[in-house]
């Protein structure tokens, strides 16, 4: 049973002595797509925001867990937000660091991204506010509502710089 005809390339022709294989730049660039990690995304602007953003919650968690509660609720629903939010963020990471996004290529990764920190901001703001309201100057539980407010504005800078992105990728492929 046969595949169809298959070609088996030699070094040698019958005209002569064999040329050198060209060098072409998809070789080079595929030495780059078979790196494990993109170590680029460490030092950029998204990936500092990201460990920024993993930072800040953790700390507000830690604070709000470490302190004396005086409203389950509340600080229950701050907790769950906080590390959501946190593994979803680590999640990101871990994808953008190890180009996931290059071999699941059946989710848009941009969208699902944009959806989380649209979805998880709001969530982290509404927990942020609940617990400032209910923390009753106890410095653990104020230290964290603090927290959750910096995590909260530093995924609006992430959300807004991923729309902006997009948007300006989108619309200069369109027109050009």
């Amino acid at each position: 049973m046969s595949h169809g005809a298959r070609v088996i390339r030699t070094g040698v022709s019958s005209g002569g002595p064999a040329a050198p294989p060209p060098v072409t730049v998809a070789s080079s660039s595929a030495g780059s797509d078979a790196e494990l990690m993109d170590g680029g995304y460490f030092r950029s602007c998204a990936g500092m925001l990201k460990v920024a953003q993993m930072i800040s919650l953790l700390i507000g968690f830690i604070s709000v867990n470490n302190s004396s509660w005086t409203d389950y609720s509340a600080y229950s629903f701050f907790q769950i937000v906080t590390m959501c939010d946190l593994v979803m963020i680590l999640f990101f990471y871990i994808m953008h660091i190890f180009r996931v996004y290059r071999r699941l290529t059946c989710v848009s990764w941009p969208l699902a991204e944009f959806l989380h920190y649209l979805i998880g901001t709001i969530l982290l703001l509404i927990g942020s506010i609940v617990a400032a309201a209910k923390s009753y100057n106890i410095t653990g539980l104020v230290a964290g509502a603090t927290f959750g407010f910096l995590a909260t504005i530093l995924c609006v800078i992430s959300m807004w710089s991923s729309y902006k992105v997009s948007c300006i990728t989108q619309s200069t492929s369109k027109y050009h």
